[in-house]
C-alpha cells in the first residue's frame, strides 16, 4: 500500500521487527505481520477491538495502515493482506469504509449484514456494538472516523439551529459517482497532504477549513433528513437579532438565560423576538437554550468516565435542574436515557 491520497504517494515503510511506524506529528505509516500488534494500532488510531484470521496459513497477514488525525477526523488507507474478522463495542462515532478494492462485511446493532465495495461504502453509527465479520484479504479501503459531535454541531451551525430528533446518516453511499465520489477522492487527496509532513494541511490558517469541508462535503453526501436542506438552501436569512441570541447561547449554554435577557440581547422587545424565532427557527427562544444544552450534556456523557460523573452532576453543570423533566426531554431528543449514553462513553 502506497498513498492515502489520490495523485501522490507515502513511501513503503522497512521495518527490521514485528512492527514499525514513522510519519508526521498527527499521521504515522505502520507496517507490521503481527495480528496483535495490528489489533493494537487500530485501537490507538480508531477503536479498542478483538481481531483474528478467519482462515490461518491461507494468505500471509501483512498489514498496511497509514493514518492521519485531522482534528475531528481520523482519515486512514488501510490494509492486512489475509481476510480477517474483527469486532468492536459501540463505536462513539460515525464512520465511513470506502474500499479501493475487495470488499468489507459488517453488522451493526443487530441489524442484517451490510457489504461494502468498491462502488458502495458503508457508513456506520456511533451506537450499536459493530462486527466486522469479514475484511477480505485483497481489501485495502479509505477508513474514516468522524467525531459526533463534531458532525452533529456542524450540522446546526449549517441549519441555523439544532436538528430534532436522533442524529443517523444512511448506511450506504454510491462512490462510484457524484457526491459520494467526490468526497471520497476529496478526503484521500487531503489525507495525502497531511501525511507529507510539513504540508499546509497541518496549518492552523489551512486545517480548520479543510476539516470544515470534509464535515460539510459529508453531509451534503450522505443520506439524512437534512440533506435536502443543505442542498437547496432557502433564500432567507436569519436577522441579526436572531443570529445574536443563537451566538450567545452557544457560547454560554450553561449561563441562566431568560426570555427578557435574551430579548435585550438581541435588541428587540420579546413579542418580536419570540416570532422571529419561530419563523427562522422553527421554535422558541428557550427552547432552543434547552435543544443547545441537551447536546453539550451528552457531549459530555460520551466523553465521561461513568466511574467518576453522574448523570444528575453533568444535567446539573448544563443548568437541567429537575431530573425527571430533564431525563424525558433528553430520552425525546435522542432517543435513549442519559444514563446508557454514560455507559457506552468511554
Amino acid at each position: 500500500m502506497g498513498a492515502v491520497g489520490a495523485g501522490g504517494a507515502v513511501d513503503a515503510v522497512a521495518t527490521t521487527g514485528p512492527a514499525g511506524r514513522v510519519g508526521p506529528a498527527g499521521g504515522s505509516s505502520f507496517r507490521t505481520e503481527d495480528v496483535d500488534a495490528a489489533r493494537e494500532e487500530l485501537g490507538v488510531r480508531y477503536y479498542e477491538n478483538r481481531m483474528d484470521l478467519v482462515e490461518r496459513g491461507s494468505r500471509p497477514f501483512a498489514a498496511r495502515f497509514d493514518t492521519v488525525a485531522l482534528g475531528p477526523l481520523v482519515i486512514g488507507d488501510l490494509s492486512c493482506g489475509a481476510d480477517v474478522r474483527m469486532s468492536f463495542g459501540e463505536l462513539g462515532a460515525y464512520h465511513l469504509n470506502a474500499p479501493l478494492s475487495g470488499t468489507m462485511e459488517v453488522r451493526q446493532g443487530g441489524g442484517p449484514p451490510l457489504v461494502a465495495t468498491a462502488a458502495e461504502a458503508l457508513l456506520l453509527d456511533p451506537a450499536g456494538d459493530t462486527v466486522l465479520d469479514r475484511w477480505s484479504g485483497d481489501c485495502r479501503t479509505l477508513a474514516v472516523k468522524i467525531g459526533a459531535a463534531a458532525l452533529r454541531d456542524r450540522l446546526e451551525q449549517l441549519l441555523g439551529r439544532p436538528p430534532r430528533g436522533p442524529f443517523a446518516l444512511g448506511p450506504r453511499l454510491d462512490i462510484t459517482r457524484g457526491p459520494g465520489l467526490s468526497w471520497v477522492r476529496f478526503a484521500r487527496r487531503v489525507a495525502c497532504e497531511a501525511l507529507a509532513g510539513e504540508g499546509l494541511a497541518h496549518h492552523e490558517l489551512v486545517a480548520a477549513p479543510l476539516q470544515e469541508a470534509l464535515l460539510n462535503g459529508l453531509l451534503l453526501a450522505a443520506e439524512h433528513p437534512w440533506r435536502d436542506a443543505l442542498a437547496h438552501p432557502g433564500e432567507a436569512r436569519r436577522p441579526a437579532p436572531v443570529k445574536r441570541v443563537m451566538d450567545a447561547v452557544r457560547e454560554r449554554p450553561e449561563h441562566p438565560f431568560t426570555t427578557t435577557e435574551l430579548a435585550a440581547l438581541a435588541r428587540v422587545s420579546v413579542r418580536r423576538l419570540q416570532e422571529s424565532f419561530r419563523e427562522y427557527v422553527g421554535t422558541s427562544p428557550m427552547a432552543y437554550v434547552r435543544e443547545v444544552r441537551l447536546d453539550r450534556v451528552r457531549e459530555e456523557l460520551r466523553a465521561a468516565v461513568p466511574e467518576e460523573v453522574s448523570v444528575s452532576e453533568v444535567a446539573w453543570r448544563w443548568g437541567f435542574g429537575h431530573q425527571g423533566r430533564f431525563a424525558a426531554r433528553y430520552r425525546e431528543r435522542f432517543g435513549e436515557p442519559p444514563s446508557r449514553t454514560l455507559r457506552a462513553g468511554r
